[in-house]
């Protein structure tokens, strides 16, 4: 039975990590997406699962495993810089006017890097997401209330996969 003393507790429980304590790397976003992305996650995936019925009954059998969007919230500077460039990307994906792509898929891809800090600044985990594009881009709702404020935009990544471990950037 697990201790319920508070010093047992303290003992095992040696730092919790930090959730503001990260890096984004894309490379397809320039060097500022890492000062810019306000939020992102460690990226997520699922097993799916097979019911296989038998004599009545279900029997639970793990399947394949699926990866989840992966979102980023991105402050926007005051050249949309990292904007326009998912603008662009999007762009070369299906044309806004020409309902149009690039003709090879591959081309569309680009990989990411999240990683996760300690409190000393060093990387303790990293997630390469691999062969990923955008699909959403959230609007900047503007208005005349909205002082002291920096404009912000989400953007939904899908991706093929993701891995852990050190990824050099």
């Amino acid at each position: 039975m697990p201790s319920l003393n508070i010093t047992d507790f303290k003992g095992a429980f040696i730092s919790g990590a930090r959730p503001n304590l990260y890096k984004v790397y894309m490379s397809r976003l320039g060097q500022n997406i890492e000062f810019l992305a306000k939020g992102a996650s460690l990226p997520a995936s699922t097993i799916g699962n097979i019911d296989v019925p038998y004599l009545g009954r279900q029997i639970k059998v793990p399947g394949n495993r699926t990866f989840e969007p992966w979102t980023v919230t991105i402050f926007n500077d005051i050249d949309f810089a990292i904007r326009h460039m998912v603008t662009g990307w999007m762009d070369e994906i299906n044309g806004h006017q020409s309902n149009l792509g690039k003709a090879a898929v591959a081309d569309v891809y680009s990989d990411a890097v999240v990683e996760q800090l300690g409190r000393d600044g060093e990387s303790v985990a990293q997630y390469h997401i691999v062969d990923m594009y955008p699909t959403e881009m959230s609007a900047i709702e503007l208005a005349f209330d909205s002082n002291d404020t920096v404009e912000e935009f989400t953007v939904t990544f899908e991706m093929n996969y993701w891995e852990t471990g050190q990824v050099t950037t």
